[in-house]
């Protein structure tokens, strides 16, 4: 059972944002530190990608571990409500997702996933990125 009315859980859904979220943010600025420039969420490629190196062909989607299914992740909890909404809704992301990911592959980019919980340690999403461009510094 929900601890938390359905009006009230309506309106902690809708305050969630999409873009310029905390994790992006935190995997911009670990770029920018490293030296790496891109764009952001461009419209014209498929899923339209958190960061784009387009010198690179290097699209990053930075995926929040409870809305896109980080597998093994503590912070990907499944509602106790309504599951069968839930789980289509998630297998919905799952699904567009792995589209977009392979249109953009098919596009010759190289597609990368930063999940929420990897942005908490810098160093580690610092590491991350770097492996990522090929950057050594």
């Amino acid at each position: 059972m929900d601890r938390v009315s359905s009006d009230r859980r309506s309106e902690n859904m809708r305050r969630i944002k999409n873009k310029a979220t905390v994790p992006e943010i935190a995997v911009r600025q670990a770029a920018y530190a490293l030296g790496l420039r891109f764009r952001l969420n461009r419209k014209d490629l498929p899923g339209k990608p958190d960061l784009v190196m387009p010198g690179r062909r290097i699209a990053i989607f930075v995926h929040g571990c409870f809305w896109h299914r980080h597998t093994n992740c503590p912070n990907c909890t499944t509602p106790q409500t309504r599951m069968e909404f839930w789980n289509s809704k998630f297998a919905a992301n799952v699904a567009r997702d792995a589209r977009c990911e392979q249109a953009l592959r098919d596009l010759g980019w190289q597609v990368e996933v930063i999940w929420e919980c990897e942005t908490k340690d810098r160093s580690r999403l610092t590491d991350r990125l770097r492996s990522i461009v090929g950057v050594t510094m």
